[in-house]
This record gives structure tokens, sequence and C-alpha cells, in this order.
């Protein structure tokens, strides 16, 4: 047994949607008793710094239903059943921004919320970006502004929180270190 393992003694699905699942485990805890754990299954998705040649992240901003407000964050979306999680991040850059890229480089990936979530997000950093005339469309229930921040203007926004979910801070805070080794 793996250092303080929780063993799955049944597992019961209580919902099943487009994004995610909900399933309640029962577990006996390291210590013999037993509890409960609720656990959302999430595919995975992948964010997207991108930066244009004149130094500018782009971003987008859209209605978060979930914080009943608009955010602005870094293109990002979930993985579609067997894709790669770079064919995501080069799809979702395309379809939300109108842009492609020569290059992405995969810069980290993390657990969102592994209290009670498995949701892995992949981040990479799109190089020498291109507008595309006939980029990918968005999918019919997405809304989105794309919107191009300098790193100042960016950090401005986290302060405002008009940034405000992890990724995005990750990103600024990425850039931010990247240009301070730079120096």
């Amino acid at each position: 047994m793996k250092k303080f393992e929780e063993k799955t003694l049944s597992s019961q699905k209580i919902f099943t949607g487009k994004v995610i699942s909900l399933q309640v485990d029962d577990v006996e805890l390291p210590n013999g008793k037993t509890s409960k754990r609720e656990i959302i299954k999430h595919p995975g998705a992948v964010a997207v710094i991108a930066i244009t040649d004149d130094g500018k992240i782009v971003m987008v901003e859209q209605y978060r239903k979930a914080m009943e407000r608009s955010l602005v964050e870094i293109p990002a979306g979930k993985l579609e059943l067997g894709e790669e999680p770079l064919k995501t991040a080069e799809r979702e850059l395309e379809e939300e921004t109108g842009y492609v890229c020569e290059r992405m480089e995969h810069v980290i990936s993390f657990y969102t919320s592994p209290g009670f979530a498995d949701e892995l997000v992949h981040v990479y950093v799109a190089h020498q970006l291109s507008k595309k005339e006939d980029a990918a469309s968005l999918d019919e229930d997405e809304f989105v502004e794309v919107i191009e921040l300098t790193l100042e203007e960016a950090q401005q926004y986290i302060e405002e929180e008009k940034i405000y979910d992890a990724k995005t801070a990750y990103a600024v805070q990425y850039l931010q270190l990247r240009e301070a080794l730079q120096k």
C-alpha cells in the first residue's frame, strides 16, 4: 500500500455530463476506518500562453456562469477523447483567438483541484504567432472577445480581479519570472 493510500471499497456514479462526471467512493483510510469521497472526473485540459511579436499576451474575455461574471483568461479548452494535449492546444489557440503558431513548447502540467477533481491542465507557450484568415470557429455555445495585454496590463488585471483564475495567474507569473531571468 502506498503511503496514505485510500483503498476504494465501492464507487457510485452520480452524474455524467458533457464536461464532467461525479462519483462517490467509499474508501478505507490508512487507519482502517472508512469514509466517503466525492470525486469529479474530467478529461483534462490545455492552456496556451501566446505572445505576439510586439510582446502582448493573447487572452480572451468570456462569461463564466459558475462565477456569474466575465473573466479574462489565456486561451484554454478541454481534451477531446483520444486527442493529444499538443493538438488540443493548437486547436484551442486557433478556435478562440484566430492565431496559429510555428511551435508549441510544454511548460508544465498541474492538477487544478486535487482534493476533489482529477482535472490535469497542460500549459504550453506558443511561439511565432500569425493570424489565420480562415481560422477555425468557436463552439456554438462559446462567446469570447480576444484581448491583447502587455505584461504590466496583465498584472493590473490581476490586481483588479479581471484575471482571477489559477491558470492565467500562473501564466502571468511565469512570464514575469522569464523576463526577470533574461535580465
